[in-house]
């Protein structure tokens, strides 16, 4: 298995370490609940130093970025961060990703851990003259300070001001006494807070310096468990689950990053044009149980009278609502906020009510 680079120091804080997408990584310390709602109501820090990252340099790296990512990246400017995915040519996803745009010729795609390669391939083989590639997932690590207060507490490790950055942009700062750390505020809880990169030999002592400059608010290290209950209970889809090479962004409610603007030809634009305009007959819709029961992932959705109506993709116990929360694909009609659904769990239909995320506001 891989290891992160900090591997040794989560042993050391007795974290229950398991196997992820070939690494070896902590899905908790105190415990999934605790760590949710350390996040929820203070910060938390997650290493997610196992996801990949991808330069794309050069005078034609705009091109190339814009062919494979069916946001429109026009409309990014220095600084400024877009959520996006990969089309896979076929009319469903290579996998979601994150653009930095550094300037018109430089761009960072930071992307799931689990796709890495595949990732790679597919943007090698449309690569084109004049776009440099670079896989730099080996050398680079990445921290995530999630929570209301996250960025208060992290204003203590650097000059630069940070506190009033907004949503999905980023600096190149000097952070905790390390220099060109790129400071992002972007994030999967639904918490808000920021992300950070650095060079992997500096991540162990900004690791300790997140903690120290936290501590005074409540601080905790976060494992992988809580960072799925709280990207659920806000209703960011996770690649495998709810977003996968059979599905369409049109289909999973990604609409709003599949921009169908001029000059914006990127692959399968015409497919999934034509699912907009005409419809798609299974939608990714999200649900909260009426019921006491925990959804779980390949689990029925059923109408009343038990005719199977869709799949559950994803599915927990909410740690805030204490109700069950879930996103499954769904048959038309079956769509609108507040209708009846029933779970199949264990054999028995548990009632549920669609219901458009975030569950927990």
């Amino acid at each position: 298995m891989k290891k992160t680079a900090l591997n040794e120091m989560h042993r050391e804080m007795g974290a229950k370490m398991v196997e992820f997408v070939g690494f070896d990584m902590p899905v908790q310390f105190e415990g999934i609940n605790a760590e949710h709602e350390t996040v929820r109501t203070k910060l938390g820090v997650f290493d997610v130093s196992h996801m990949g990252e991808f330069w794309v340099d050069g005078p034609n790296a705009f091109d190339l970025v814009q062919k494979v990512s069916t946001n429109d990246v026009a409309a990014l400017h220095d600084g400024k961060v877009q959520y996006s995915c990969f089309p896979n040519g076929k009319g469903g996803i290579v996998d979601d990703f994150l653009c930095y745009r550094f300037d018109e010729e430089k761009y960072l795609l930071v992307v799931n851990a689990s796709n890495i390669e595949k990732d790679w391939e597919y943007i090698n083989s449309h690569s084109i003259v004049g776009a440099k590639l670079t896989n730099a997932s080996d050398d680079i690590s990445q921290l995530a300070i999630q929570g209301p207060i996250a960025l208060k507490a992290m204003q203590k490790l650097t000059h630069e001001p940070i506190e009033d950055m907004e949503y999905y942009t980023f600096k190149v700062i000097e952070f905790a006494g390390v220099k060109d750390v790129i400071f992002s505020t972007t994030g999967y809880t639904g918490s808000g807070g920021c992300e950070i990169y650095m060079k992997n030999p500096d991540v162990g002592a900004i690791y300790k310096e997140v903690l120290k400059a936290g501590q005074e608010f409540g601080i905790k290290p976060i494992g992988l468990g809580a960072r799925d209950t709280l990207r659920l209970e806000s209703g960011f889809s996770l690649y495998g689950n709810d977003i996968d090479d059979t599905t369409s962004p049109i289909a999973a409610g990604l609409g709003w990053i599949t921009k169908f603007v001029e000059g914006n030809d990127f692959i399968d634009r015409d497919l999934f044009l034509n699912q907009k305009e005409n419809g798609v007959p299974r939608r990714l819709k999200g649900f909260i149980m009426e019921e006491r029961a925990i959804p779980r992932q390949h689990y029925e959705v059923c109408d009343a009278d038990g005719n199977v109506i869709g799949e559950v993709t994803s599915g927990t116990m909410s740690p805030m609502l204490k109700k069950g929360v879930g996103m499954a694909y769904i048959d038309k009609p079956y769509w609108k906020d507040g209708l009846e659904i029933y779970i199949k769990v264990r054999n028995k239909l548990a009632k549920a009510l669609v219901q458009r995320p975030p569950f927990y506001k």
